[in-house]
C-alpha cells in the first residue's frame, strides 16, 4: 500500500486508520470518507506518512476535534502543522457586532462626513492637476487636442440638443400652467408671463440644463474615464509621456465650460417658447403680447445672471465626472459606483453654488 495516498490497512485493528503516501489537497476528499467509515475509538496511524499539506492537516485535526480520535506517529514536521493548524482553529466574526441605534446613527454620520471631506480635498486637489495641465499646454500649445475638444463638443453640446429642448419646452408649459392655476384665483392671470419670463431666464433654465449634462455627460465622462483605467489605458498613456490629464480631462472640460452657457441660452428659449404656446392656447394671449410682455418684464441682468453661472457649472460637471472616472480601480463594479458618485456629486454642487449665487447676484443688486 506504500504506493497509495491513504488507506484502511485491513491487517491492523478495525478502530485503527493508517495514512500512507501523501495527505494533500487532492487526496483529502477521498480520505475524509475512509475515515467516516472506521468506527469509534478512532486512531489515525501518522508513522507511514510521506507529505501532508495545510488541508491534510486540517482534516486530522478536524477529526481529532470532533470525534475524539488519538493520533500516533506523528513526525515533528507533521506535529508542528498539526499545532499551527489547532493554533489558527478560532471563529472568526462574519457580521459585525450590532450596535445601539443612535450610536449607529452617529458611526455612520461620521463616516460620511469623512468621506465627504476626503472627497473635497480630492477635488481641490483634482482641480489644481487641471490647472498645471491648462499651464502645460499654454507653454506648450502644440499639445492641445483640438480634434478631441471638437468630438466633446458634439457629444456634450449637439447630441443633448434634443433632450433638453423637449426638457425646457415641457419645464415652461407647467410652470404657465401651474402660475396660472394659482393666479386665476386673484384673477392675475397676465402675471403668468412674468413667472414665466423671470423663473425660466433667471434660474430654472440653467439649473435645469445643467443637472441635464451632469445626467448625461458627467456621468459618461466618470464612466469612460474609469473603463479606461481598468484596461490600463490611462497607465499605458503615462508610459509612452503622454499626460492623462491633458489627453482626457482637458478636452472634456473645455467643452462642458464652453457649451453649457449655449445650452441654458437654448433652454431658456425653448421655455419661454413653452410658456407662449401654454398662455396663448389656454389664456388666449396672443405671441406677439406675449413677446412684448417678456421684453417688459425680464431685465438683462437676469439673463447675464443664467449666462454666467453656466459655464461655473460645466466646470464643476466636467470635474466632477473626470475626478470619479480616474478613481476607478479594481473591476467594474467600481465603474458603476464612480459613475453613480460622478453624478450626485455633481448635482449637489450644482446647487450647491445656485444657491451662492443667488446670494450673491441679490447683494449686488441683480435681483
Amino acid at each position: 500500500m506504500a504506493g497509495s495516498t491513504s488507506t484502511s490497512d485491513p491487517a491492523a485493528e478495525a478502530h485503527l486508520y493508517r495514512v500512507l503516501g501523501s495527505l494533500t489537497i487532492s487526496r483529502v476528499g477521498t480520505t475524509q470518507r475512509e475515515i467516516e467509515a472506521v468506527p469509534d475509538p478512532l486512531t489515525i496511524d501518522l508513522s507511514r506518512i510521506s507529505k501532508i499539506d495545510t488541508v491534510g492537516a486540517w482534516l486530522i485535526y478536524r477529526t481529532v476535534r470532533d470525534r475524539g480520535a488519538t493520533v500516533v506517529g506523528a513526525s515533528k514536521v507533521v506535529a508542528g502543522l498539526l499545532d499551527q493548524v489547532a493554533e489558527a482553529d478560532h471563529p472568526a466574526q462574519v457580521r459585525p457586532a450590532e450596535q445601539p441605534g443612535a450610536l449607529r446613527i452617529l458611526n455612520e454620520l461620521g463616516e460620511w462626513v469623512s468621506e465627504s471631506g476626503n472627497t473635497l480635498v480630492g477635488l481641490v486637489g483634482f482641480l489644481g492637476s487641471v490647472l498645471l495641465g491648462f499651464v502645460a499646454i499654454i507653454r506648450r500649445p502644440k499639445r492641445f487636442r483640438l480634434n478631441a475638444v471638437i468630438q466633446r463638443f458634439d457629444v456634450v453640446g449637439v447630441r443633448a440638443l434634443g433632450i433638453i429642448g423637449l426638457m425646457s419646452f415641457l419645464i415652461g408649459i407647467v410652470v404657465g400652467q401651474q402660475g396660472a392655476v394659482q393666479l386665476e384665483q386673484f384673477g392675475a392671470e397676465i402675471y403668468t408671463i412674468n413667472l414665466i419670463g423671470r423663473i425660466t431666464v433667471r434660474e430654472l433654465g440653467t439649473l435645469m440644463t445643467a443637472i441635464m449634462v451632469a445626467g448625461r455627460s458627467g456621468s459618461a465622462f466618470a464612466a469612460q474615464i474609469g473603463t479606461m483605467k481598468l484596461t490600463e489605458e490611462v497607465d499605458a498613456m503615462r508610459t509612452i509621456g503622454v499626460s492623462p490629464i491633458e489627453a482626457l480631462v482637458i478636452p472634456r472640460m473645455i467643452a462642458a465650460t464652453v457649451m453649457m452657457p449655449l445650452l441654458a441660452f437654448y433652454a431658456m428659449v425653448m421655455s419661454l417658447l413653452g410658456g407662449g404656446i401654454y398662455v396663448w392656447i389656454d389664456l388666449g394671449i396672443p405671441p406677439l403680447t406675449y413677446i412684448q410682455r417678456l421684453q417688459e418684464v425680464i431685465p438683462i441682468t437676469d439673463l447675464w445672471v443664467g449666462i454666467i453661472k453656466a459655464p461655473v457649472f460645466g466646470v464643476i460637471i466636467a470635474l466632477a465626472g473626470c475626478f470619479q472616472g480616474m478613481l476607478v480601480q479594481g473591476d467594474s463594479e467600481e465603474v458603476g459606483t464612480r459613475t453613480t458618485n460622478a453624478v450626485v456629486q455633481a448635482i449637489f454642487l450644482v446647487i450647491v453654488l445656485d444657491a451662492v449665487f443667488a446670494v450673491f447676484f441679490s447683494q449686488i443688486g441683480w435681483i
